[in-house]
């Protein structure tokens, strides 16, 4: 049991040079591929805010809560670079 345990632990320092090379490769897409997630994390969040919010009545001041955090969230990342 011992030696089976010591055989899966040998493959690990491949998967690190594997992922290593990976994030040289995808390095060049990488900006897109996060702005990608990000949008649709937003979408995710807003898609489950503003029909609880309508529920309740509430779906303009959560339309525009969730557009002012967002152009908050735009304006501290530009300034703050």
């Amino acid at each position: 049991c011992f030696f089976y345990g010591q055989l899966s632990g040998m493959v690990e320092p491949l998967g690190g040079y594997l992922g290593a090379a990976a994030v040289q490769f995808a390095e060049p897409i990488l900006p897109y591929a996060l702005s990608f997630a990000a949008g649709a994390m937003i979408y995710v969040v807003i898609d489950s805010i503003v029909p609880e919010a309508q529920t309740r009545g509430n779906s303009t001041l959560a339309t525009w809560g969730a557009i002012a955090g967002f152009l908050v969230m735009m304006a501290l990342d530009v300034a703050l670079g």
